[in-house]
Order: structure tokens, then C-alpha cells, then sequence
């Protein structure tokens, strides 16, 4: 199971990461690092990045079949 600590670490290392790929590579459950990550910026040592709707190729995720599920949300260090 991974720390707060760890988190920050492979954050600091990596520039920036998706939860998921936090998750996968600490081996830990994804609610735990959103958790964590909650934390992390609750104590303003994190970021949440959201993508751009507007680099939808389409042009328009209301008529997309992913809706919004194509958009990302990265995570970063302050």
C-alpha cells in the first residue's frame, strides 16, 4: 500500500500523472489515490489539470458515443 509520500515522490519524478496511472504503478487502489490526492491538494501541494473540452475532434462531446469519457484529468505538483 502506498503513502501520501509516495504519491508526491512519483509525482515530483513523473511531471504529471493520471490517477489510474498512479494506481497502477504504486499498486494501490484507485479510491485510495484519489484520496490521496484529494488530500494533497486540500494541503496545496497538488493540482488537478483538466483537459480542454475544446480538443474534442469532433468538435462536439454532446453528440459524442464516449459523451465526456474521453476527457482526462491530470495531476501535478504545485
Amino acid at each position: 500500500m502506498a503513502s501520501l509520500i509516495q504519491v508526491r515522490d512519483l509525482l515530483a519524478l513523473q511531471g504529471r500523472m493520471e490517477a489510474m496511472q498512479i494506481s497502477r504503478t504504486l499498486h494501490t487502489p484507485q479510491p485510495m489515490i484519489d484520496a490521496m490526492l484529494n488530500q494533497l491538494e486540500n494541503m496545496g501541494r497538488a493540482v488537478r489539470i483538466q483537459e480542454d473540452p475544446d480538443g474534442c475532434l469532433s468538435g462536439s462531446c454532446k453528440s459524442c458515443p464516449e459523451g465526456k469519457a474521453c476527457l482526462r484529468e491530470w495531476w501535478t505538483l504545485r
